[in-house]
């Protein structure tokens, strides 16, 4: 089954996705965005999760706690930190997290997951594990906990990088089973790829146009349908103001989030925003 025929990926929600740097470090700020874009018909404001980053970048803002504000000030946009990296996370903590901020915004929150990387030095500048395949181990120990934690049982887990027995974690996230885990990759990574099969997205960054989209879908679908998995699945595409998402909707993307530089203007992000979700 191609991209294209496939039904349940052809309809397109739109959001914003900043990086809460600089301009936009201010959580008031953050707000106020999110409520101009709840106003105007965005369907999801997103932001970055990162502890330091690369120069020219000098301020940057909590997104969980910018994401809190937020929930409080909206009713309808769903919103969630992409990407968070449960290799620099406990993710027990995550998972209280997570559900609060679940419970807070009246089940809105989308929890986007992945290996996250050194670029800016925020894993080697911090004594954090920098092979990439012991983060990947990391990763999926971190998903069968979280899970755990979201079952309403005790959560018991034994494994290589994280240990937990504990009681029965409450209260539950608002979304049952849990709120949607997007989980990201880097280009047509296959592995990657196969673990946001097993969840609810797949958020590929670094791609190299839509027919490279396309396929990555069609390895997902073919991967779901093999296992069983028959629910709702998001592919989530992000670009700049001015660019076309109708190219990326044909290849099955369901999320257009609408992307800035790594320095967002205030002024630029809030032109976006009034300007309404693009057509297509």
């Amino acid at each position: 089954m191609t991209a294209r025929g496939c039904e349940k990926l052809r309809v397109m929600r739109h959001g914003i996705f900043v990086a809460p740097f600089d301009e936009l470090s201010e959580p008031s700020v953050l707000v106020e965005l999110a409520v101009r874009a709840e106003a105007r018909g965005w369907d999801g404001i997103y932001l970055w999760d990162h502890i330091v980053y690369r120069d020219p970048v000098v301020a940057l803002a909590d997104p969980w706690i910018a994401l809190a504000a937020m929930a409080a000030a909206t009713q309808r946009v769903r919103l969630g930190p992409l990407i968070t990296p449960p290799a620099r996370r406990r993710p027990w903590k995550l998972a209280r997290e997570a559900t609060t901020l679940d419970r807070l915004s009246a089940g809105r929150l989308t929890l986007g997951l992945g290996l996250g990387s050194d670029n800016s030095g925020e894993l080697s500048g911090f004594g954090e594990e920098l092979d990439d395949r012991r983060r990947a181990g990391m990763l999926e120990e971190a998903l069968a906990v979280l899970e755990q934690c979201w079952s309403g049982e005790p959560v018991r887990f034994s494994g290589e990088h994280f240990q937990v027995d504990a009681k029965p974690f409450a209260p539950l996230p608002v979304q049952s089973p849990r709120p949607p885990l997007w989980l990201a990759s880097r280009g047509s990574a296959r592995r990657p790829m196969l673990r946001a099969a097993r969840y609810d997205g797949w958020f590929p960054i670094e791609l190299e146009g839509p027919e490279q989209l396309a396929a990555g879908v069609q390895t997902i679908q073919a991967e779901r349908r093999a296992a069983g998995r028959d629910g709702a699945f998001d592919v989530v595409v992000t670009g700049g103001p001015e660019e076309d998402p109708r190219p990326w909707r044909e290849a099955g993307a369901t999320w257009w989030l609408t992307g800035f530089s790594l320095q967002p203007g205030l002024a630029e992000v809030r032109a976006a925003i009034d300007a309404g979700p693009p057509a297509g």
